[in-house]
């Protein structure tokens, strides 16, 4: 049976992108779990702005969000954001929840942290069982080789020999003439 916090995990595990080489989510996604309006959020951001260095969060150029939308299928009808959101790291995230200070900020902080913790886990796990099947693969195809020769001896030892086309046996010839008496 799935906990209320695996639900919550599992939410923000589907909000996290990668963009420019960075896991990163969105500050709509982000102001939904914070239960703020985005605009609440982004106002805190620029009050604080020296908190949030590039590595923390970063704009989206028009192309990365035109991009991104089309992947999460966000709707362009009416209403739509003025300007290409902001994005956030996992750091990021994490001071979100400094500059919020809300009791639901720092749940959803720390809940946020751990959710990229346990990405961050599944993708090494994942790239150590790439890297064990690279070996396997490597394995097989000289063993494919070996089994291949072995089955190609088998078949030339299996193979009849050619018929000879010499009789058996003792052949008189006659001195004389040198042709073979029947």
């Amino acid at each position: 049976m799935a906990t209320v916090t695996d639900l919550v995990s599992n939410q923000i595990a589907h909000r996290i992108h990668l963009v420019r080489g960075h896991k990163v989510m969105l500050d709509a996604d982000l102001a939904a779990l914070y239960n703020v309006d985005t605009r609440v959020l982004v106002q805190a951001v620029k009050r604080n702005f020296r908190r949030f260095p590039a590595d923390f969060m970063f704009q989206l150029s028009e192309e990365e969000w035109v991009a991104l939308r089309s992947q999460i299928v966000t709707s362009k009808g009416r209403g739509g954001r003025r300007y290409a959101p902001y994005v956030f790291t996992e750091h990021g995230a994490l001071m979100l929840s400094s500059v919020l200070n809300s009791d639901t900020a720092a749940e959803v902080g720390i809940l946020v942290v751990r959710t990229f913790v346990e990405l961050r886990e599944m993708l090494s796990t994942h790239k150590e069982l790439a890297a064990k099947f690279e070996v396997l693969e490597q394995k097989i195809g000289s063993h494919d080789q070996a089994i291949a020769g072995l089955i190609d001896a088998i078949r030339q030892l299996m193979a009849t020999p050619a018929q000879n086309q010499r009789s058996i046996g003792f052949i008189a010839t006659d001195a004389a003439s040198g042709k073979t008496k029947k």
